[in-house]
Order: structure tokens, then sequence, then C-alpha cells
């Protein structure tokens, strides 16, 4: 890209952040890591603030805004960043009919969504991006969509023959009409430790591990109050493994990484909140079975019709060996602690190279839409 003079000229990334989803505090850190990567001499970062109840911010630092009002956040010591007075230029604007018309005056080149959970990471915003024609980092609005609901995730891969563990989807109406009965249901179905999850949420939120029909009972009024659908799948005792994907049409994958709770699981609270799950990469697996992963996530990420990233998680069961695949993540996190950009590092790709080939990624794609 140039200017009127001929010379090259920056590369506009409008980096979108906070959101109305539970996720909000987690895009926050996600955002701060992606702006913080961004080669300044490459690219200029545009801020795009979103608050919990909706409401978009542009101007001067919308990130350092909506972390000051966050009462739960804490940054670590490498995401600190200064907090404007009340004299700084933070102006609101509403949705996609004030945001678009200036996104096109400002020359915005591409949004990079730094979102997760509804809202964001769904397809929603890929959606109000598409009408708009302008290029976006990650999946679009079919694979964004299906990639967030775990049953319809569930449903496709099952399909392309994609090993899972078995499950049970329930609505919150059932629930409400008949809590007896779809405990029943369940435990007709699955034997106990069952896991109980609302169907579009991430970052293990609303998440709860049930080993009989009290616990059961408890999460599922926990799940059904974070989402409409909810996803029981039954339990597995093995390791808990990740590994990155990145690409097109031509994806590759990236080591796996190990996750080793101190708690009975990976919940919101270990992934973000505590120190109380390690982290191993790269993970001590047998090589024929990295490579049956492997090919399982690039065959999860073609038939979801994935682009960009995504994280697939896998659980490796003790005695058995057997492979499940547990959940595609199609914006991970990019905190300071997680595991996407940790894998791509171990793998030869620092930080800066991976969000500048998701941009890159996002550019061709665009392109081959035309």
């Amino acid at each position: 890209m140039t200017d009127s003079n001929s010379q090259p000229r920056k590369i506009r990334v409008a980096v979108v952040f906070g959101g109305r989803s539970d996720e909000h505090d987690v895009s926050l850190r996600s955002a701060r890591t992606i702006m913080d990567a961004l080669d300044s001499d490459r690219y200029e970062v545009v801020e795009i603030g979103i608050t919990r109840s909706g409401q978009w911010l542009a101007g001067e630092s919308p990130h350092a805004a909506l972390v000051a009002e966050s009462p739960m956040f804490h940054l670590t010591e490498g995401e600190q960043t200064a907090v404007p007075d009340s004299s700084r230029d933070i102006r609101p604007v509403i949705g996609a009919e004030a945001l678009l018309p200036q996104q096109a005056a400002n020359g915005i080149d591409i949004f990079f969504p730094a979102l997760h959970g509804p809202m964001g990471e769904d397809g929603t915003i890929q959606g109000m991006l598409e009408m708009a024609g302008v290029p976006y980092v990650g999946s679009g609005v079919l694979g964004s969509a299906v990639g967030m609901d775990k049953a319809m995730t569930k449903v496709i891969l099952e399909q392309a023959g994609v090993p899972q563990l078995p499950w049970v989807l329930i609505t919150r109406r059932e629930w409400q009409l008949n809590p007896d009965e779809v405990i029943a249901r369940i435990e007709r179905a699955l034997p106990y430790p069952v896991f109980v999850k609302p169907a579009n949420m991430g970052s293990s939120v609303g998440v709860s591990k049930a080993k009989n029909s009290d616990d059961l009972r408890t999460a599922l009024q926990e799940a059904a109050h974070f989402d409409r659908r909810v996803v029981v799948e039954q339990g597995v005792t093995g390791r808990e493994l990740e590994m990155g994907v990145l690409g097109n049409d031509a994806p590759i994958t990236s080591g796996l990484g190990e996750i080793k709770p101190r708690a009975e699981f990976y919940d919101y609270a270990s992934k973000y909140l505590d120190d109380s799950a390690d982290l191993i990469i790269p993970a001590d697996v047998d090589p024929e079975i990295q490579k049956e992963m492997e090919r399982i996530a690039i065959e999860s990420f073609i038939a979801l019709d994935l682009a960009g990233l995504a994280r697939v998680d896998f659980f490796l069961e003790d005695g058995t060996n057997q492979i499940y695949l547990n959940e595609v993540n199609t914006l991970p996190g990019f905190t300071s602690i997680s595991m996407y950009p940790m894998l791509w590092q171990q793998a030869g790709i620092a930080l800066p190279e991976l969000v500048n080939r998701l941009v890159e990624l996002a550019l061709e794609r665009h392109a081959h839409k035309r």
C-alpha cells in the first residue's frame, strides 16, 4: 500500500475488543497483547472498544477506558496500560451505522476482532463486516457461528467422522418444564461423571463437572443461566492437549501443549484468575498420536469452514490412548498466558510474526472473495 507520494504507508488495523459477553475481560487482555505485538513500522493500530452494554467507543484509548471501568480486571506486569483522564478524547459511536462510515473516512484497511464469546466470536460481528465489505481476521460468518455453538460443532464433526465423546443436548425450556425428566434422560444416556456446558460460551464460562444427580441439577441450572441450549458430555480420565491451526485453504498445525489442572478441570478461574494449572509446551506425546491429532485438527478446521486461526482441544484417554476431540475455538485467547500464541512461539513463530501472518491471511482471504 502506498500514499499519494508513492511511499509505503502503514496498514491501518482496527482492533475490536470488549463486548457484551461474559468474556469481556478476557477480550481486553487479548487485545492488549495483539496491539502490542503489531509492528509499529508496518501497522497503525486503531482502537475500537465495545462496552458491556453494547456501546461502541472510538477515539483515544478506549481500551484503557474499558479497563478502568472493569472492577474485576487485573493486568499482569506485561499488560500494564495508562488510564486516560476525563479530558482525553474517547468518543462513543452507535453500532455499525456509525462505525462503518467512520471506517471508510479513517481509511481502516482491516479489522482484527479480539472478541470472545457471544456477539463477537459467533458470526455476529463477522456478518456486519461482510455487509460492509471490509477484510477481517479469522473465520467467516458460517465458520464462526458453527464453531461457537458446541452442539452444532459436534453434529458436523460427527458427520466428518471425528472421534468425540457421547453427549446430550438439553434446552432451557426442557429444563424449566420438567427438570426431573431431563436428569433421568441424561442418566439413561451417560454415566457419571459428566461435564455440563452452555452451548454458546467460551473460556469455560458456566462449565461444571457433575458426579451425581445433585451435582447435575446444580450444573444444569448454572449452564442454563448462560445459554438456552446446554451440552452434557460424558467425562473421560485422561490428558488435556491443545493444538494451534494457522492458515486458510492449506492450514498448518503447531505442536501440542498439555494442560495439567490442579483443580478438577480447567475452568475459567484456572485459565485467567489464578495460577491453578500447569501448561506444558511441548507436550510429551508419542509421535504417531501427535500425527493423528494433526490430521484431526486440519480435518475439523476444513469441515467447519474455518479460516485464519483456531485452537483445537483434545482428550487422550488413559490406558487406551483413544483420542477424542473436545472443542474447537475460532478466536482463541491472546493473553500473556494463552496457549495459542505460546504454541506458535514454541514452533518458531514469535508473536509479532504470528499477528502479521493473521493480517496477511485475512487480506488474502478477502481478495479471493472478489
